[in-house]
């Protein structure tokens, strides 16, 4: 019975966004009624999955030998596919009221609810040919989702994107022929699946397809040097950008790498090699990269969208690191990231819309005027910065430990760069708050006449955001110890 409950949750959202673009609603408001129905409807068999448990593997097509699409529940799905299914419905009513004025709505809220279903199987996938399938598809699903204003930038940006993620896939897909060749099963299992007597004297080569794919899924990780289209990327829709930069994108592809890394190649297998220094330092110089970037940036998404690039780093970190707590880290980051991501890209649209500016120098003041938006904002700024409490510290405090267990010397340098990192993080979040509640005593209130805080359909998804980011810093015990069972620690 469980196979058909997963299909519901992969097709409903797709279904139900074919149906937006065909069914012809009477007025706005009853189709905003149904998507949110679709959304919640989703998100309540997702959770009905999770709490229900299973780790029966469902082969939904079968290709040839032991190739399929298939899909299995353990613990690494329940923790994303339960990130996607919370986030989801609560960024589809912010949308209600920031696309309210938008041309293409329909087309908008159709893909908007089909990438759902699809990073949906990427979370429920029971092997590395599941997973790419549902991968490959999430590009399509997202390029008119970037395209969407037609103008020539986006134009130019999802072109962008979709040349980059074509290529990481090319990549990937050589991680994932050589998985089915060397492994003794297709499908996920903790510690890997390579058969030590069919590679005999081909590690080496298993190391450089490793390399291989570990990059190419990179590319939707915005892993330095292949990220530069996520900050361009920028110039879709805020709830477009709010999930790629912290839900369905780029967390895609950190999940492809754990997958990849724990799942099929396993850690014991790499762990101590030259590959693991490679990717490892790729990590630690891209922590260091997004957040100078960010410093220097002054356009408002623009600055958060290279502050996702360092934040996914710090994923990635505690991925090289291949060991339980590595993982444990990586995963409470790749939680605790979404949600005070997605807050603050939600604040920034806010602002964009409400007051039709773009860059922090054009922030002054503005912070008096959406006390709501720049509150919830002030909050995902310290949880980014790491300050105790918050869910920041809580993630990051998990991947020095983990750093300092794995007795490995450049994971050392690794917290030196997650030190680094944090100090940044606080100059360039702390600049753009100032801005906004501090422009100076002579700052002329008069040029933000009629901006206010938007409507509690927008007000509401960030509220929840930033109670959850306190929450998930205080009361963190039980959330810490399921990721630890998760990864076997």
């Amino acid at each position: 019975m469980s196979e058909y409950w997963i299909l519901a949750a992969i097709l409903l959202p797709i279904f139900g966004g074919v149906l937006t673009l065909l069914i012809p609603f009477k007025n706005r408001k009853i189709m905003m009624c149904y998507l949110e129905i679709v959304m919640l409807t989703t998100s309540a068999i997702v959770w009905k999955l999770i709490l229900n448990g299973t780790t029966e593997v469902f082969h939904i097509i079968h290709f040839v030998e032991d190739l399929s699409i298939s899909f299995k529940i353990d613990s690494i799905s329940m923790i994303f596919a339960g990130l996607v299914s919370l986030l989801w419905p609560l960024a589809v009513l912010y949308s209600f009221e920031y696309m309210e004025h938008e041309e293409r709505e329909k087309i908008f809220f159709m893909f908007y609810s089909i990438t759902y279903g699809i990073t949906l199987g990427i979370a429920f996938a029971s092997d590395l040919l599941s997973m790419y399938f549902f991968y490959e598809l999430l590009t399509l699903s997202t390029v008119p989702l970037v395209l969407h204003t037609l103008k020539r930038e986006a134009v130019l940006a999802s072109r962008k994107y979709l040349y980059y993620s074509i290529g990481g896939a090319a990549f990937a897909m050589i991680g994932l022929v050589f998985v089915i060749i060397y492994g003794v099963t297709c499908e996920f299992q903790l510690g890997g699946v390579l058969d030590m007597a069919l590679i005999g004297e081909r590690k080496n080569l298993l190391l450089w397809v490793y390399l291989l794919a570990f990059m190419g899924f990179g590319v939707k990780a915005a892993i330095w040097p292949m990220g530069s289209w996520l900050p361009d990327a920028g110039v879709a829709p805020t709830p477009v950008t709010a999930l790629l930069h912290a839900v369905a994108v780029v967390k895609a592809g950190v999940f492809a790498m754990i997958r990849l890394t724990y799942y099929s190649f396993g850690p014991s297998f790499l762990r101590g090699t030259w590959v693991q220094n490679v990717v490892m330092g790729f990590a630690m110089f891209t922590i260091l990269y997004g957040c100078s970037m960010a410093v220097k940036e002054t356009h408002l998404k623009r600055r958060l969208a290279y502050s996702t690039i360092s934040n996914l780093s710090y994923i990635i970190f505690g991925i090289t690191l291949m060991t339980p707590l590595g993982l444990a880290g990586a995963l409470c980051h790749l939680i605790c990231h979404a949600v005070m991501k997605i807050n603050a890209f939600f604040c920034a649209g806010a602002f964009m819309q409400k007051t039709g500016k773009s860059y922090i120098y054009e922030m002054d003041g503005v912070g008096r005027k959406m006390p709501i938006v720049f509150g919830c904002f002030t909050v995902s700024a310290l949880g980014l910065m790491g300050v105790p409490g918050l869910a920041g510290f809580i993630s990051k405090w998990n991947l020095a430990s983990a750093a300092v267990e794995s007795m490995n010397v450049q994971a050392y340098f690794g917290i030196g760069c997650l030190l680094a990192s944090a100090l940044l993080t606080a100059i360039y979040m702390m600049n753009t708050v100032i801005h906004a509640f501090f422009p100076g005593k002579d700052f002329n209130y008069g040029t933000l006449a009629g901006v206010t805080d938007p409507s509690w359909k927008m007000c509401l998804p960030l509220l929840v955001f930033s109670i959850s980011v306190a929450v998930l810093g205080i009361f963190s015990g039980p959330l810490v110890h399921f990721l630890r069972e998760a990864a076997g620690v």
